[in-house]
């Protein structure tokens, strides 16, 4: 037999579609901004096989772990279509931060993943950009991640998002909502936006209303409809901090998937009910905008959307007006916005437009 021919070709992992080279060069350009989300904890260097935290040193005695996880969703897609890649990284911080604070804890650090189909070091720069933005607002330290390119696996230009927060708080200081009782008031935060819940129904708007996204929107000639529907997520982890530690705080509700309805029945004990006034506050004009083009019945919005309050706080009557002068001073647009009653345990938002109930049992609902 002939051994006379062509060399057999010598595969590489780069022309498999993976480039070590591009993810260290990602590693060494994003170096400097992991950097600057140091904390007392953390001193925020990467490249090892892990990061480490030392809760002692951020001034710990006897603290519970908290941890959270979440993504961005389909958020992604519109920062992916329209280059907007450098917000949706505090996105991803907010959602998991976002998530530890309405358990009274303090988030120390965070790790990302990065999964793409091909590395593009700008995108993902820009990426994990904000993903630092989004720690420092948070005052927690991005302490590693990782970044996966997987050929085959997602569309030319498409990314996937998702994060891991730790956070602690001393024990016995947990906000667990058993102290909430009927006579609560509920403070209503404002929200920054849409946040990154509901963007399925936004998109599907967009594509069969044929919105202009980069057009001035109707409601705001002076920003593009992309800009006001690529908003951030509110953080709110530096304002809430100080009160949730001086214990006048009973419980936090985060208002992401499930809007109103079915958040703040989360951090109900049994035989606590919230009603909600949706009269209470004005709601945003891009809300209503999203409601009008998509003919969404109130209840609809209650259950899709924040309608406008991005966090719902739990204070008794008589510190009510003390906490709300606080966290407006801290930047904060309070409205107080319902109250607990007694009942079974669930949410009724009501306005002038009906009265909308929520599930009367989260765990039976949702842990049966």
């Amino acid at each position: 037999m002939s051994t006379n021919g062509p060399p057999p070709k010598s595969y590489t992992y780069e022309s498999a579609g993976v480039s070590i080279d591009a993810g260290n060069a990602l590693v060494k350009a994003i170096g400097p901004l992991v950097k600057a989300t140091a904390r007392p904890g953390a001193d925020s260097e990467i490249g090892g096989f892990g990061g480490f935290f030392d809760p002692k040193a951020a001034g710990y005695r006897d603290p519970l772990l908290v941890a959270a996880n979440d993504g961005v969703g389909t958020k992604l897609k519109l920062a992916i279509d329209h280059d907007r890649h450098d917000s949706v990284g505090i996105d991803l911080v907010a959602m998991c931060v976002n998530d530890l604070i309405v358990q009274g804890a303090e988030p120390l650090f965070f790790l990302d993943y990065f999964a793409t189909g091909k590395l593009e070091t700008g995108v993902a720069e820009r990426v994990v950009a904000g993903i630092a933005n989004g720690c420092k607002i948070a005052g927690c330290a991005l302490i590693g991640g990782e970044t996966a390119e997987m050929p085959g696996m997602y569309a030319a230009g498409d990314y996937d998002l998702a994060g891991f927060c730790v956070g602690a708080v001393e024990r016995g200081d947990q906000l667990t909502g058993d102290k909430v009782a009927p006579g609560h008031v509920l403070l209503g935060l404002a929200s920054s936006g849409v946040h990154s819940n509901g963007y399925s129904l936004v998109r599907r708007l967009a594509e069969d209303m044929g919105w202009r996204l980069d057009r001035p929107a109707l409601f705001d000639n002076e920003r593009l409809l992309i800009d006001c529907l690529i908003e951030p997520t509110r953080i709110y982890v530096a304002s809430l901090l100080p009160v949730v530690r001086s214990g006048r705080i009973d419980a936090l509700a985060h208002i992401t998937g499930g809007g109103l309805l079915e958040n703040i029945p989360r951090v109900l004990p049994a035989g606590a009910h919230a009603v909600v006034d949706a009269d209470a506050w004005d709601q945003p004009r891009l809300m209503a905008f999203l409601q009008a083009q998509g003919n969404i019945e109130p209840g609809e919005m209650a259950r899709t959307f924040n309608c406008g309050i991005g966090m719902v706080v739990a204070v008794t009557a008589e510190n009510a007006r003390e906490v709300a002068a606080e966290l407006e001073a801290a930047g904060e647009d309070v409205t107080r916005i319902g109250e607990v009653v007694e009942g079974p345990r669930g949410c009724t938002v009501r306005g002038a437009a009906g009265t909308w109930s929520g599930r009367e049992d989260w765990e039976a609902q949702h842990l049966a």
